[in-house]
C-alpha cells in the first residue's frame, strides 16, 4: 500500500529531530602560545555553556598568527600578546572596529631550569660566563622577544649579550630550551613559569618600560560575527576573567 506524503513527512521530521541533528557551528580562535593552557580551558567551558557551538583552537606566536589571518586563514577571534601586533590587524582592516579589548596582562621574566645553581637577579648578571646561552624570542613575530629585546637595549646590555641569544619562534620554544637545560636562562612570560613549576623558576622579572596588556578582537571576515563576539564577551567576562587569574594572568 502506497503512505500518503504527509506520513514520510512526518516520519522524516521524526528522524531528523532524533538522530540527525545540525552539527554545532565552528569558530577558530588564533592566540598567542602563552594563552594555549588558558585558551583551552576557556574553550572547554564555553562549550560547555554554548553546545551549539565547538571552539577549535589555535595557537602559536602572535607575529605568525597575524600573518595567517592576511593570507585568508578562516580566523573568528585574534587573540595577541601584545599591542603592536593588534595594531598591525587594524591597520590592515583585519579586525572589526569596536571589537577589540584588553583582556589580560602579564610579567616578562627570566627562567632558569628549576636546580640551577647560577646567581642571576638582574639583567647585569646575563653577562657572567657560566650564562653562555638565553633563549629569546625572534622579536620579528615573538611578542616576548619583542619586549626581552627591548629591555636589554634600554638597559644597555643587547650589543654585549648579542652572541649568547638563541631565537625561538615563538615563547612556549624558549621555555622548553631552559625546561630541558639547552639554555642557562630564557625570556618567558610569568605565567609561563608557572605551566612546568618542576622545571623551571623564575629568577626575576624584567623591568619594561611599558606593562603588557594582551588585545583580543574579532577579525574581519569571520563566517560566524554573533559567535566570535560571544567567545570574546566570556573571555572578558566574570568567568573568562577568573579563569585568567588562576592561570596566573594579571587584571588588564
Amino acid at each position: 500500500m502506497r503512505m500518503p506524503s504527509r506520513f514520510w513527512a512526518l516520519l522524516l521530521l521524526a528522524i531528523g529531530s532524533a538522530g540527525f541533528a545540525a552539527p554545532p557551528r565552528e569558530i577558530i580562535v588564533s592566540a598567542g602560545a602563552s594563552l594555549t593552557e588558558v585558551f583551552t580551558e576557556a574553550a572547554r567551558q564555553y562549550e560547555a555553556r554554548h553546545p551549539d557551538v565547538r571552539v577549535l583552537l589555535n595557537f602559536g606566536a602572535s607575529g605568525s598568527l597575524l600573518q595567517q589571518i592576511a593570507m585568508g586563514a578562516p580566523v573568528d577571534v585574534f587573540a595577541s600578546a601584545d599591542q603592536e601586533t593588534m595594531d598591525r590587524a587594524a591597520r590592515k582592516g583585519l579586525i572589526r572596529p569596536g571589537q577589540r579589548h584588553d583582556f589580560a596582562g602579564n610579567a616578562l621574566v627570566v627562567a632558569v631550569p628549576r636546580d640551577s645553581r647560577l646567581a642571576i637577579g638582574t639583567l647585569a648578571d646575563l653577562h657572567q660566563p657560566a650564562v653562555r646561552r638565553i633563549a629569546i624570542g625572534n622579536p620579528a613575530t615573538v611578542p616576548a622577544g619583542r619586549y626581552a629585546h627591548r629591555a636589554l637595549r634600554d638597559a644597555g646590555h643587547q650589543e654585549a649579550l648579542s652572541g649568547k641569544l638563541i631565537a625561538t619562534q615563538n615563547v612556549r620554544q624558549a621555555l622548553d630550551y631552559v625546561a630541558r637545560g639547552e639554555v642557562e636562562a630564557a625570556f618567558v612570560y610569568r605565567t609561563d613559569v608557572l605551566v612546568m613549576p618542576e622545571r623551571v623558576r623564575q629568577a626575576f622579572v624584567v623591568p619594561l618600560a611599558k606593562p603588557i596588556r594582551y588585545p583580543i578582537a574579532a577579525v574581519a571576515d569571520s563566517r560566524h560575527p554573533d559567535d566570535a563576539a560571544r567567545f570574546i564577551a566570556f573571555v572578558r567576562g566574570e568567568e573568562g576573567q577568573a579563569l585568567l587569574r588562576r592561570h596566573g594572568f594579571l587584571s588588564p
